[in-house]
């Protein structure tokens, strides 16, 4: 052991609520630096982002994935049939084993949560399993159960609560778990429902509608606004949106859920314009609310915002020096990716190590609808808002030899580059594996690379990342231009 970890052995102990993303690696930091680290987690290692939240619904969405493909074979010449009595070719169809599906999702979250489990247990992180709560600003008292009166104390130099956020209710349409469900309770369906009706047009809304509509069920997807996925690149959202409504989706646009009822099996959505939806199951996936509520926070003299979730700044740091907070029941971004990261940079602080504050202008973000939609930097909107001086280029990915192969049709690579230095400070990817796809450019965001440069870097002839440098190219004059090509 360097003399560094010894340092930190010998004087830091650090008290960790929550073994979501954030706690997990908050931890698995503590641990390598040396400190004496306690985690507190009620449901699990990987919190719900792993059992309930991001690692089941991805797993479904690539069930979804193969459906397509499995669909969309005979495009590329792939036929598939069985032959009936007569000898002669039959036309199969696909079709969709739910009740398998969900428990392979929920076996493979459950085996997720015990690898991240056995990491922290090598790593010499000590797990308590139950409901923490802060006891002033170097303790956390630990319940077996929520208000239950046996509890163990735990004394730390460091706190870091990470303890995530459910889904938000409304009392208009109070989810039962059988017909009118939060996007944790889908994984209890025995048969794919017959008609889902989707209230919510958000990331967490077009995922499921995506991929139920997938996997051969009705959608009706509700939004509110007037398009889905309100806040993000509007082509990209034009792309999903006109891909939804091809697949046999109804997107009704500009239309607020007043109420949800439910009517024995049926499921009856009134409009707040009077209309009504009716369908067999209906997902309210309407934003979440953090778990912060009851575990000591404001009287620890941690500040929070009305909504309840905890101010942080940059490297994760609340109001209170030795108190830290990580992922969505914080004020930065809610994404698992952000928690990790929030978590690592907070011990990192704590600890004495070398800290680069978050960026959130650097964060990479992923939307995994069919077909994916991948951000990262700043964004078309920003330009035409004159936040930053900027050069767009949006190349069609049905442009790609390799797209063309692959038959894939819908999909674009934009990219954002300073005006005057050609510095990739954006760029926005939809088509398959975006979220692969995007990793380049955010390395060319994070380094502050021209467009040049990325353009000189050799991309295997034919792929898809080609196209990332066919927009570079593109963009070679871009730093002796003042107009936009958008």
């Amino acid at each position: 052991m360097d003399a560094m970890s010894l340092s930190f052995e010998s004087t830091q102990s650090v008290a960790i609520i929550g073994g979501g993303p954030g706690g997990y690696e908050a931890a698995l930091a503590a641990a390598q630096l040396g400190a004496e680290v306690t985690l507190v987690e009620r449901a699990g290692v990987g919190g719900s982002a792993v059992i309930t939240d991001v690692v089941p619904s991805k797993t479904l969405i690539a069930t979804a994935d193969a459906a397509v493909a499995i669909m969309g074979a005979s495009e590329l010449g792939v036929q598939l049939f069985a032959t009936g009595a007569d000898g002669k070719p039959l036309k199969p169809q696909v079709a969709i084993n739910l009740s398998a599906v969900n428990k392979r999702l929920l076996s493979l979250a459950r085996q997720q949560s015990d690898d991240m489990r056995a990491s922290l247990v090598e790593a010499g992180v000590r797990i308590i399993n139950g409901h923490g709560r802060l006891e002033g600003d170097n303790s956390v008292i630990v319940s077996t159960e929520a208000g239950g009166t046996d509890f163990d104390r735990i004394e730390a130099d460091t706190l870091l609560v990470s303890v995530g956020a459910s889904p938000r209710q409304l009392a208009s349409a109070m989810p039962d778990g059988e017909r009118i469900l939060t996007w944790t309770q889908l994984y209890d369906m025995k048969a794919l429902p017959e008609h889902l009706i989707v209230v919510g047009s958000g990331v967490t809304g077009a995922e499921f509608a995506s991929a139920y509509m997938n996997l051969g069920a009705k959608v009706t997807l509700i939004s509110s606004r007037d398009q889905v996925l309100p806040g993000e690149d509007a082509d990209a959202a034009a792309v999903l949106e006109k891909v939804f409504r091809r697949g046999g989706m109804t997107v009704l646009s500009k239309a607020r859920a007043d109420t949800v009822e439910r009517h024995g099996d049926t499921v009856l959505v009134t409009l707040a314009d009077g209309r009504t939806v009716e369908g067999s199951h209906c997902l309210m996936a309407v934003g979440s609310i953090p778990n912060t509520q009851g575990i000591g926070l404001e009287e620890a003299g941690v500040q929070m915002t009305d909504s309840g979730h905890i101010r942080v700044n940059r490297v994760a740091r609340t109001s209170v020096p030795n108190i830290y907070a990580a992922g969505d029941c914080t004020t930065f971004v809610p994404l698992a990716s952000v928690a990790s990261m929030q978590g690592r940079t907070a011990i990192f602080h704590a600890l004495g190590d070398i800290v680069i504050p978050l960026e959130r202008r650097r964060i990479t973000a992923n939307i995994f609808t069919a077909p994916e939609i991948a951000t990262v930097g700043w964004q078309e909107q920003d330009i035409t808002a004159g936040l930053i001086n900027g050069v767009i280029h949006t190349l069609p990915l049905a442009s790609n030899p390799r797209a063309k192969m692959m038959g894939i049709k819908e999909g674009f690579v934009k990219v954002i580059a300073r005006q005057g230095s050609g510095t990739v400070i954006g760029a926005v990817i939809v088509g398959p594996r975006a979220s692969e796809l995007i990793y380049p450019l955010a390395i060319a965001v994070e380094r502050r690379l021209t467009v040049d440069q990325v353009s000189r870097v050799f991309a295997v002839y034919p792929s898809l990342s080609g196209s990332i440098t066919d927009a570079m190219r593109a963009m070679h004059t871009v730093d002796r231009t003042a107009a936009s090509d958008a």
